[in-house]
């Protein structure tokens, strides 16, 4: 009898110091027996955001909140056990399938060798030329935009079409003058691009753009835009190793970290089977 009493004593203590544990957390709103304490909404606020956008933030948090308890305990009691079964499986699945990914990509990143070669992008590349071909236009070019007020405009372009030493430099020490300006014509651009972004390309003078050599004056409003095309590549052309180089990085760092995922894979299968942490029952 004073075991029992003892053991109820000890109960009733233990319970209310639960119950005060709880009590300590602010309660927000209720749905059902599913509660929302304040410490789940005061993340969503960011320190910079006003009351007002403040409480239609938390007001939208809680209305959201609800109603999806709402529609999981109706959920839970119109769906057949046979369907609740299905998704619980689904949701263990995703959870396995998250973890494991999640900790294989943190080795495979940490043990990842991300040096390329310039030998293994080339022969990465003439391996797959196939995979290369252009599905859009490139050119190389060089351009300059100056107002209209320039006085200097042949002179520049001169100095652009030719592009001699003594010219970049002249080009380069008046740069300022310039409302833009491109002298790297190394580079492959998408010519799409570069007629988004020299507004007076337009549809009729476009094709001027795909001719290489050729040298371009056109005006509009803003002022003159000079530009030299240094060399173009068609559709269906094989695209040059520079345009494609990012692209074939990323394949081969893809490729390596498959393959340390398989090993590891094949590594964690034999230790436990090594350890005897697995076994197969027959």
């Amino acid at each position: 009898m004073k075991l029992t009493l003892t053991l109820l004593i000890l109960f009733i203590f233990t319970s209310c110091h639960f119950f005060d544990k709880e009590v300590d957390k602010e309660a927000v709103a209720r749905v059902g027996s599913h509660f929302l304490y304040r410490d789940d909404i005061e993340k969503i606020v960011g320190p910079d955001t006003s009351k007002e956008d403040s409480i239609a933030l938390v007001n939208t948090f809680i209305d959201k909140w609800a109603t999806q308890k709402l529609l999981l305990d109706r959920a839970k009691v119109n769906l057949s056990q046979e369907k609740l079964n299905a998704y619980d499986e689904l949701v263990a699945n995703y959870k396995t399938d998250l973890y494991t990914k999640g900790y294989v990509d943190i080795i495979a990143t940490q043990t990842l060798n991300t040096e390329i070669s310039e030998s293994e992008l080339q022969a990465f590349y003439e391996q797959n030329k196939e995979n290369f071909l252009l599905n859009e236009d490139l050119v190389q070019l060089r351009y300059i935009h100056v107002g209209k007020e320039n006085r200097s405009v042949n002179e520049l372009k001169q100095q652009l079409f030719n592009f001699n030493e003594k010219d970049i430099k002249a080009i380069e020490e008046k740069s300022i003058q310039f409302k833009t300006i491109s002298l790297n014509d190394s580079i492959w651009v998408e010519a799409q691009t570069v007629k988004d972004k020299i507004a007076v390309l337009t549809a009729e003078n476009y094709n001027q753009l795909l001719k290489k050599s050729n040298r371009l004056e056109l005006q509009d409003s803003l002022g003159v835009y000079l530009i030299y095309v240094k060399d173009v590549l068609s559709q269906n052309d094989l695209a040059p190793l520079s345009y494609v180089k990012p692209t074939i990085e990323q394949i081969i760092l893809n490729k390596r970290k498959l393959d340390i995922i398989k090993n590891l894979e094949k590594d964690i299968l034999q230790d436990a089977i090594r350890t005897k942490n697995f076994e197969v029952f027959n």
